[in-house]
């Protein structure tokens, strides 16, 4: 074991993983992550929250993670390199796992004119992959960017993302991938899945390199709400890919059965998932409908979590 993750313990002992994503408030209300917590928690292995995504301000992904972690969940600290400097990340690093927190998320982020300060100035001193680097050469090295010594080192479960359905060529983001796995990532949460026959195609490519043997893959799912937010996702969200017979199934319900149609089609979604080879977990993404998850999960048979 490199850390104390339970995330980590979960995926070395080859279970099925499950994590789930908690959106922070717009404010500093502690309650609305406790209360998220508190749904998830018997149903998962690990909860990620977000670290301004889209570019909008909202409560510190450290934070929230702390306060879900008084919940009892294992909480994986997202950070993006949008923000901050190679001085405050590494900060940021040796402060997460001060508190006792043994996950991270490596993001480059979302670009600043997406959010809701459109004029700030982004950083980018370092990518995803930098970031990689840094932190597992922090953790196994014992040491800094720069080659300074670290007296007591960082142990972080380090992971990232990867995104099949970013609109370019599939071996493209396989290139990518690998090269987190060379940086030092042990984990990857992908953009949601809709279209299994083209995640598939990255899968075989994935298989081809080996890098499943060298890294876990948690397949992101996303519950669909109802058609509108279907087709406006399908429409208008970076990254997303929703096959027009998904579509067609959301919108030829009755609007008050399409939330169950959207669980239904999550869950059929999963069991594809867990018999595709190197797919090691899945992560949910349930955008703003967290109290779904224990029903998605239970659902899917993935009941109840192991724990060691």
């Amino acid at each position: 074991m490199k850390t104390n993750s339970n995330l980590e313990r979960i995926l070395e002992n080859g279970k099925f993983a499950v994590t789930a994503e908690i959106g922070p408030p717009k404010n500093a209300d502690p309650e609305v992550i406790r209360r998220k917590a508190r749904i998830m928690k018997g149903c998962i292995d690990a909860f990620n929250v977000t670290d301004g995504q889209t570019a909008v301000v909202r409560m510190a992904s450290w934070a929230a993670c702390l306060i879900g972690r008084e919940e009892g969940i294992d909480p994986i600290v997202q950070m993006t390199c949008r923000d901050r400097n190679r001085i405050a990340l590494q900060m940021d690093i040796l402060g997460i796992a001060a508190l006792g927190i043994n996950n991270v998320l490596c993001l480059t982020g979302d670009y600043v004119t997406m959010g809701n300060h459109p004029s700030a100035k982004p950083v980018y001193d370092l990518d995803s992959i930098q970031l990689i680097k840094i932190i597992k050469g922090m953790r196994d090295d014992k040491r800094f960017q720069n080659g300074e010594k670290i007296d007591v080192e960082p142990r972080l479960y380090i992971g990232a993302v990867s995104n099949p359905f970013g609109g370019y060529p599939l071996w493209v983001d396989v290139i990518r991938l690998e090269k987190k796995v060379e940086a030092g990532a042990d984990f990857i949460q992908t953009q949601c899945v809709f279209n299994l026959e083209k995640f598939e195609e990255w899968m075989k490519l994935v298989r081809q390199k080996k890098l499943h043997e060298r890294i876990h893959i948690l397949a992101g799912v996303t519950p669909l709400k109802s058609y509108r937010m279907a087709k406006y996702m399908s429409e208008n969200v970076p990254g997303i890919e929703i096959p027009e017979r998904i579509l067609n199934r959301m919108s030829n319900v009755p609007k008050e059965q399409a939330s169950e149609e959207g669980i239904n089609i999550c869950v059929e979604i999963i069991e594809k998932l867990k018999e595709t080879e190197g797919v090691h977990g899945i992560h949910i993404m349930a955008i703003g409908w967290e109290e779904v998850v224990p029903e998605l999960v239970k659902r899917a048979k993935l009941l109840p979590r192991p724990t060691f």
